[in-house]
């Protein structure tokens, strides 16, 4: 499996880009501020054919491209329906007055294509099999991505902003929820086994196994947690 990421934008929230390989279909995992160039240089490099777009979460680091990016290849995105007017709002849920010019733009849209996700879901993209988990706390509409790894690529988890590499993403903005975040946690991510990938929204990767080892608020989420599980 290929996956190919980059920091986009002023917050450096990352982008990925997987495939089952080199010269194949592709799905693009938050396409954020400025994420234009890197996506093609990705698309370039690599002879990628994109299908489809997926989005953890509507903050606009995380989808200020998506449509560009959308429209571009001609493909739709997926959100989850409890963020998806921050396609086309994004300043409500970022606790500022409508109309406050926010990395410069002050017009919003959906793309012309959008479908929404649902918890469990399993999506069958670009010879990728997806599993979809609605992971609240970060945002209402917060999702995981999944998926059971190809070749010598172990199982890799997508988590937005749910869980970083010693952090967790905050919850005190609108739609956002500490407990909800923590249940999150322990639903979604203490449940599959050490040796998961973990690519965020923000920073290095990681790993579920050093996540449980060494974050406290897994620690903290633990005794919510229910018996490991397979991806």
């Amino acid at each position: 499996m290929l996956v190919a990421g980059f920091p986009a934008g002023s917050l450096g929230a990352n982008c990925y880009l997987v495939a089952p390989g080199a010269g194949e279909q592709c799905v693009i995992i938050d396409p954020g501020e400025d994420a234009v160039a890197g996506v093609e240089e990705v698309v370039r490099e690599h002879k990628l054919q994109p299908v489809a777009v997926l989005l953890t979460h509507g903050h606009l680091d995380h989808t200020m491209s998506v449509v560009p990016v959308c429209g571009d290849h001609g493909v739709p995105a997926y959100v989850h329906p409890g963020d998806r007017e921050m396609l086309s709002d994004p300043q409500k849920w970022l606790g500022i007055a409508p109309g406050t010019p926010v990395f410069g733009k002050l017009e919003f849209a959906e793309p012309d294509d959008v479908k929404e996700l649902t918890d469990g879901v399993v999506l069958d993209l670009a010879g990728l099999e997806i599993t979809v988990d609605h992971a609240p706390g970060h945002t209402r509409g917060s999702v995981t991505f999944r998926t059971p790894g190809l070749q010598d690529i172990p199982h890799v988890l997508f988590t937005g902003d749910l869980l970083f590499a010693g952090a967790v993403g905050r919850w005190d903005l609108p739609g956002g929820s500490r407990e909800e975040l923590l249940a999150s946690l322990a639903r979604v991510c203490l449940p599959l086994p050490d040796e998961t990938v973990v690519l965020s929204g923000h920073g290095p990767q990681t790993t579920i196994g050093r996540e449980r080892a060494t974050n406290p608020f897994l620690t903290e989420a633990a005794p919510l947690s229910v018996k490991p599980r397979g991806m």
